[in-house]
């Protein structure tokens, strides 16, 4: 096998992957899969003997690709024809409009919509780490910005996607669901849980939280992991689990806290398209809650 083959064989590994963070930074199939040659085209160049996490560099790479093309939306020059061709795409992956909708029930019509509202560095950091679960300090690297910037532009990202400030009703709905949620989980109401739910809802816990979600095995429930996947999973975990949790506001948005004696040790918060929860976030590392802006709601 040639050393072309074997970078081909490691690049297609990672092209679902990379098919999947484009589409969701540039919300059209094309240009996800232009944005995949592209990092295929850097990637040929460079090589991989130097690079020790393939994924990383790859996501990376492809990351600048759409924040460039998002930053132009302009016509690209086509591949040279002595370049190398990107592998051929599997046919599940061929573009076109059956592709697209595929895609877009994936991850909602409603949030794709939002998205094409945000910012290109706005939905470049959204999209890195709160759907793609990429650290601070990567993405702060990518937009050319320091982590606590990075880390407040997505902030800004996150309520815009959430529908920002102006509509007091919108407001007052995403409000409802996290309180709803925080009952459903007291309670032990699974098929309310799920109904809350997005179907592809996904969670993502910081180390800490992973670490002292341990004691909760106790109590019936399962223990967090680094990052859960679908609504049956996130459900299964949080049934009958938030006893001791109380309402808060985070960075301004509604959200869930364990704040003994008033002060919070795990703060948890959501990632809201129309009436469903499509990301969680569990903070419990001190420095991170400390950076936060975290309101106790005494009505809670």
């Amino acid at each position: 096998m040639t050393d072309t083959e074997i970078l081909t064989r490691r690049f297609e590994e990672h092209r679902d992957h990379l098919r999947a963070v484009g589409f969701r930074m540039l919300g059209s199939t094309s240009e996800a899969d232009d944005a995949v040659q592209e990092t295929w085209l850097r990637l040929n160049r460079a090589g991989a003997d130097d690079v020790a996490n393939l994924g990383g560099w790859l996501t990376t790479v492809l990351s600048r690709v759409c924040l460039d093309m998002l930053r132009t939306r302009s016509s690209r020059d086509e591949v040279p024809l002595e370049s190398p061709a990107l592998p051929e795409p599997r046919e599940s992956t061929d573009a076109g409009p059956e592709s697209e909708a595929l895609l877009a029930d994936s991850i909602g019509v409603a949030l794709l919509v939002v998205l094409d509202t945000l910012a290109p560095a706005e939905r470049l950091a959204f999209v890195l780490h709160d759907l793609f679960g990429m650290p601070f300090d990567d993405v702060a690297r990518i937009v050319g910005r320091s982590p606590a910037a990075t880390r407040q532009l997505t902030s800004r990202a996150r309520r815009r996607v959430q529908g920002g400030s102006p509509d007091t009703a919108d407001t007052r709905r995403r409000d409802r669901v996290v309180e709803a949620f925080l009952a459903a989980s007291r309670e032990g109401r699974f098929e309310d849980l799920l109904d809350l739910l997005d179907p592809d809802v996904v969670l993502r816990a910081d180390a800490i939280a992973v670490t002292t979600s341990g004691a909760a095995v106790a109590h019936g429930a399962p223990p967090l992991t680094a990052e859960m996947h679908g609504a049956l999973a996130v459900a299964t975990t949080f049934s009958g689990r938030a006893k001791g949790a109380q309402v808060v506001t985070v960075d301004g948005i509604r959200g869930v806290a364990y704040a003994p004696g008033g002060r919070p040790r795990a703060v948890f918060s959501f990632t809201i398209v129309g009436d469903r929860i499509v990301a969680v976030h569990a903070v419990a590392d001190p420095g991170t809650i400390a950076a936060l802006d975290v309101v106790l709601d005494s009505g809670a």
